[in-house]
């Protein structure tokens, strides 16, 4: 085995890549961590909902993470990858359905190129790469991105409970989350322009909006034109007629576009989820490509800070059984 040469890389230093990662230095495999060093939710000053680590800040818990999983032997470093390709015999993947092709053929491999560094050999490939939030344009709102302009829920509703919040809908989907809102307070105004889909039609029918007028919640057809703040802290929202509108808090929704782009070489089957396309995978995180695991928001959008940890950890567990395997194979055919 050559430096370049591992038995996993995971790409992605968040949630689900580490917990990937410290599951595969458990079991002893030689694995690498590739961390572009940006995980999504820097802007956002703690985390809720992460059961026995409630309000922790989100990069703490990636510090720790980390040293968790260097203890097992697992080696990180900062890169940014360009390109993945098959390297071995069993790169020619048809994109069938995900996890097809079970036992790995023996001797193959993945290589990842980066931007800068030697071309990197891998056994197992485990991308958790998360994606990245294109927030609408919107003057005084990326600014206020994870502090008082939100998107969440369950994460954030708690904080904000009983408060003046503004729900901009950029997407149908942001029905659902406006309705979920009136939960955490009786003063919500939802500014609805953005529930018109590409047909022209709007996700908000006559029922619902009857069902929303008489739960107090106020609907605003106008777009809005600007966010009103002081720093870091909304204080209204301005539509394009000019009127004002005081807010506390601002939830909205965004596209959320996965950070796969390096993948393009390999046909991936895909999936379509209500956050868009996504590379599609089973219930142990296998993609169409039989050395390749996918875990996180990368493959599930909305997924939250306890659902990527899961999935990541199922992934390293699962590549590593399929090493299992593969390390069998290849003894048995030394001997044969």
């Amino acid at each position: 085995m050559t430096d370049t040469t591992w038995d996993a890389i995971v790409i992605g230093g968040g949630a689900a890549g580490l917990s990937a990662a410290q599951a595969l230095g458990r079991s002893l495999r030689r694995t690498l961590v590739l961390d572009g060093g940006a995980p999504r939710n820097r802007f956002a000053a703690h985390m809720h909902n992460v059961l026995g680590l409630d309000g922790t800040p989100p990069l703490e818990l990636l510090t720790r993470g980390r040293a968790e999983a260097e203890a097992y032997g697992v080696e990180f470093r900062a890169a940014t990858v360009r390109a993945v390709r098959d390297a071995g015999s069993d790169g020619d993947d048809d994109g069938g359905s995900p996890g097809v092709g079970a036992p790995l053929a023996p001797g193959g491999s993945v290589s990842i190129e980066l931007d800068s560094g030697p071309v990197l050999r891998t056994r197992a490939l485990i991308v958790a790469t998360g994606v990245t939030d294109a927030l609408p344009e919107i003057p005084g709102l990326a600014e206020r991105w994870g502090q008082s302009v939100l998107h969440c829920p369950y994460c954030h509703g708690w904080e904000v409970r009983g408060q003046r919040i503004a729900v901009v809908t950029t997407a149908p989907i942001g029905l659902h989350q406006a309705k979920l809102l009136r939960q955490w307070s009786d003063d919500v105004t939802v500014f609805t322009a953005g529930l018109v889909g590409p047909d022209g039609a709007s996700a908000l029918d006559a029922g619902t909006e009857r069902a929303m007028l008489a739960r107090g919640m106020r609907l605003v057809p106008m777009p809005v034109a600007e966010v009103l703040g002081s720093g870091a802290q909304v204080t209204g929202v301005r539509t394009a007629d000019g009127r004002e509108y005081g807010v506390d808090a601002i939830f909205t929704g965004f596209t959320m576009v996965p950070q796969d782009a390096f993948l393009s070489g390999i046909p991936l089957q895909r999936t379509e989820t209500p956050m868009g396309v996504c590379i599609a995978v089973d219930p142990m995180q296998r993609t169409s490509h039989p050395r390749i695991w996918a875990a996180g928001n990368v493959v599930s959008p909305a997924a939250s800070v306890p659902l990527a940890m899961g999935a990541g950890n199922m992934a390293g567990a699962a590549a590593n059984a399929a090493l299992v395997d593969e390390d069998y194979a290849l003894a048995a055919g030394s001997v044969a």
